[in-house]
């Protein structure tokens, strides 16, 4: 018998701060049909002055528990995919741990940008197959318009802030691709295109710093290498396009998401769709857009779902799992 990391809850939080496009119209030289036409994106969400990454991330987890039907203590781990932590150490998971009232595993956060989401799954469920845990909560979080240049229009109106988080638990299972649980995983990176996005500080250089990409670029990378490693990860699990009821991508452009289900050979109505309410939140956008999906029943019990995402680093990959 195969052991597979096994969805039990899934749940999400918006700031209550709601920012339409129009908003930018004031202080930047953009409209509303600019931003729309080119991102898709219509209104993000901005977390509040005293709001941190681990608050949003709290909130997630307490909604994601409840969707299980668990409570902390029967945690073994939470891995948290942030690249906006409260604090330059300690991780933000560790203090999602104490604030949910979580004594007893281990907690990290793991940084890979807008594709952490996908790589924290991947440890989670490598935790759960080697024997490592038993049951782990994955969050991703992020508060990117605290690192935002407000002058620069070409970023600053793609990205928002928000928080979402899956419960998994080891589950036996037959070793088939039928099984429930993540069936496959497909992880990459490139250093060497760090400049295409990045933000111009850090610790070590004792600064914020903002972020800064060059958007075209980006762009060309993205539909191509986020359509490679979901047939890539379907692949790995036995499976091909034809097999798919969900892609959940990283929400980050409608362009970007429209090409790499037509280079899948996907329907858009097989996509689960949030950029329009969300923006870019990096590492929380696929974890958020799962529990949409679920909660606007189009993810059901026993649907095969590919997520995908690409992200600084580059840093790219998709999992493939069966809820």
């Amino acid at each position: 018998m195969a052991g597979r990391a096994v969805v039990r809850g899934v749940g999400h939080y918006l700031p209550e701060q709601i920012v339409p496009n129009a908003a930018f119209e004031k202080t930047l030289d953009t409209t509303d049909e600019w931003i729309r036409t080119r991102s898709g994106i219509e209104r993000r969400h901005f977390a509040a002055k005293d709001e941190t990454t681990s608050d949003l991330a709290t909130r997630a987890a307490e909604a994601a528990l409840a969707d299980a039907g668990m409570t902390a203590d029967q945690l073994d781990a939470i891995v948290l995919a942030t690249s906006t932590a409260d604090l330059t150490f300690p991780s933000a998971a560790t203090m999602v741990q104490a604030r949910l009232g979580m004594t007893n595993g281990y907690a990290f956060d793991v940084q890979a940008v807008c594709a952490g989401f996908v790589y924290a799954l991947s440890n989670a469920n490598a935790l759960i197959v080697s024997g490592q845990a038993k049951r782990v909560l994955v969050i991703g979080a992020e508060t990117f318009s605290r690192i935002m240049d407000w002058t620069d229009r070409s970023t600053c109106v793609l990205f928002g802030d928000g928080a979402g988080a899956l419960v998994l638990e080891y589950e036996e299972a037959a070793g088939t691709p039928q099984d429930r649980g993540i069936l496959s995983v497909d992880l990459n990176s490139d250093g060497r295109y760090k400049d295409l996005l990045y933000v111009d500080g850090g610790v070590s250089t004792q600064t914020t710093g903002h972020l800064r990409m060059q958007g075209n670029q980006v762009f060309r990378h993205a539909v191509e290498k986020l359509a490679q490693t979901a047939e890539t990860a379907l692949g790995k699990a036995g499976l091909s396009s034809a097999d798919v009821d969900w892609i959940v991508p990283h929400q980050a452009n409608i362009r970007i998401i429209q090409g790499t289900a037509k280079k899948m050979g996907l329907p858009m109505d097989k996509v689960v769709v949030t950029v329009q309410d969300h923006g870019n939140t990096s590492a929380a956008s696929i974890p958020l857009a799962l529990s949409v999906g679920k909660a606007r029943g189009q993810i059901k019990t026993g649907d095969l779902v590919v997520t995908e995402a690409i992200g600084g680093g580059l840093a790219w990959g998709a999992v493939v799992l069966r809820w």
